[in-house]
Parts: C-alpha cells; structure tokens; sequence
C-alpha cells in the first residue's frame, strides 16, 4: 500500500515587512526596562518553571495563531509600529514575555514582536522541522501512516518523552518528537 503524503502548507507563515524594519533588527525590540519585563535572549531546550505576570502560565510556552492575520508590533500596544504580519492559521508561536493584553512572541525563524492576545490560541500544532514518517505507534519500526513534509503543520494531541501524536489532511499517528518545533524537549501531556 502506498504511503499517503502530508505537504507543506503553501506559504505556511508568509511575513510582510515592514519597509523600514529589517527582520531580526535589534531595534524590532523594545527596551525591557520600559516595559518592566524580562525578555529571554533564546529558547530554552526544555520547559522554564517561570510565570507569565498577567495569566500565571508558563514563559515560555508555546500557542497557535488563531487568525490567518495577525499584526506583529515592535511593542506592546496598538501605537507602536507594524513590523511584519503572520498569514497563516495554526501557525505556532512560543510566547516569550506578557504584557496587558500583549504577549510578545517568537516564530520558527526566531523572529520576535507583539501581538495582541485575542489572536493566538492554547490548541497546539508543530511546524515539522524535517522529512518525517507518522506511525501507528510510538515504534520507528511500526506501520507507517504517512509521509510528511518539511514545513507541514499538525495538530498536536498528546506527547510522550520522544513521541507525539499528531494529525493533518485526516491522517493521525506518532512522530518522533524532535522533528517538532512547538514542543519542549521535556514537555509531556495527553
């Protein structure tokens, strides 16, 4: 039987930029003692212990992108400038500082900004990172569902030490959860 095949979504996280905000630009970031936050240099490999000051939830954590667009500012309000727009729904984000209604957030690229927190979602997708098999189980040797494509987007149901159960375009099964970005190396749940 003939594997079925899981692509990339078609521009799956389009960015706009802003004409005079290069992407990566220190100055994107705004002064963290303005702000009266700590704004975390990298992503940490496993799951921080530390609070988020408005909700109490774990910083960093990871999201979903609710909307197919979302406006990333250079801070935490609707005054400060539009450096780039998210375009593509389901798309993770791991947030990285609150502020208000704000959660600043980085993407895949490492690319960070504001977005106002009725545009992103607890349901959890994983950008796969590489060409990756879905199994019917936790076994590199199981039956293999599908193949999946570098840059596809899943739907993430539940995650062990090293698998997670996942689905997209109506196939679901276990991948190995280092191929994952949007998920700790030590984060489990079901």
């Amino acid at each position: 039987m003939k594997n079925k095949k899981i692509s990339q979504f078609a521009g799956f996280f389009c960015m706009i930029l802003a004409l005079s905000a290069p992407l990566g630009s220190q100055t994107q970031q705004p002064a963290a003692s303005s702000l009266n936050i700590a704004l975390p240099e990298s992503a940490p490999a496993t799951v921080n212990t530390s609070k988020g000051s408005v909700t109490g939830l774990k910083i960093p954590r990871f999201v979903t992108l609710k909307s197919n667009k979302a406006n990333v500012r250079r801070g935490p309000s609707l005054s400060h400038r539009i450096d780039w727009v998210f375009k593509q729904h389901g798309y993770p984000l791991e947030v990285i500082a609150e502020y208000g209604h704000w959660r600043r957030v980085r993407d895949y690229d490492g690319a960070a900004g504001w977005v106002h927190y009725s545009l992103i979602s607890g349901l959890r997708m994983g950008f796969i990172q590489d060409d990756a098999t879905l199994h019917t189980s936790r076994n590199a040797d199981a039956h293999i569902v599908a193949n999946v494509e570098k840059n596809a987007l899943l739907r993430l149901h539940e995650c062990t030490e090293k698998w997670c159960r996942a689905s997209a375009e109506g196939h679901k099964g276990w991948l190995q959860k280092e191929l994952i970005w949007g998920v700790y190396e030590a984060e489990t749940w079901d």
